[in-house]
């Protein structure tokens, strides 16, 4: 029987795309059965900020939380994953049709899940979440925002800007989901980066399983 878990990960390897200036993926076989080897060990070298991964307030608040504080009620349990139409910044009206509730745990699922991972390369025009639109989640106090792009802010416009809204308020942050398997509405959500220590990000592996309406009850 298939499992109703679905993998919104994005596979890691080396070459892959990353932010620009930050550190590339490379990810080597330093020993090998295969090559007489008493065993197969794999090294990675590569940013905490690589494919699927979790910004902590750390990284733009002076002195905030770091990816050992998570707490664990901000990637498990009932999520929504919601269906965005914008080609460029997410703004307000985008969001205000969907009735958001202080608490929730919304992933944003936009072009970008089919379009911007298609490519190694890095794709500048990515659909985000604008300062204002960021500003407008934080008043509704949601816990958990992610998105299906390497950042919940643009590239060339609002990055710090949305990032600091988000953190301030306390939102934790998922970034480079891949939702294209995923229907909008309700889901399970278990999203667990990686415990660093001090650190201001982390890589994650993130699942969903999708809630019937009454489920979601």
């Amino acid at each position: 029987m298939p499992s109703p878990w679905i993998d919104v990960s994005v596979p890691l390897k080396s070459g892959m795309v990353h932010w620009p200036g930050e550190p590339a993926a490379s990810i080597t076989q330093v020993k090998h059965l295969d090559r007489g080897d008493n065993c197969t060990l794999t090294a990675l070298d590569m940013g905490a900020h690589t494919g699927t991964h979790m910004d902590a307030p750390a990284h733009f608040v002076r002195g905030g939380a770091t990816m050992d504080a998570l707490p664990l009620d901000a990637v498990m349990g009932r999520a929504r994953v919601l269906d965005i139409t914008a080609r460029g910044a997410i703004r307000p009206a985008h969001l205000e049709p969907h009735r958001i509730r202080a608490g929730e745990r919304l992933l944003f699922r936009t072009r970008n899940s089919t379009r911007a991972w298609a490519t190694d390369e890095f794709v500048e025009d990515f659909v985000y979440i604008s300062a204002d639109a960021a500003r407008w989640l934080a008043a509704r106090r949601v816990r958990t925002v992610g998105v299906d792009y390497l950042s919940v802010g643009g590239y060339k416009k609002d990055g710090p800007e949305t990032h600091l809204a988000l953190l301030c308020a306390g939102i934790w942050i998922i970034e480079g989901l891949m939702l294209g398997r995923v229907r909008p509405g309700p889901v399970d959500l278990i999203c667990l980066p990686l415990k660093l220590v001090g650190a201001e990000g982390a890589p994650a592996r993130a699942l969903v399983r999708q809630r019937s309406r009454e489920r979601s009850r």
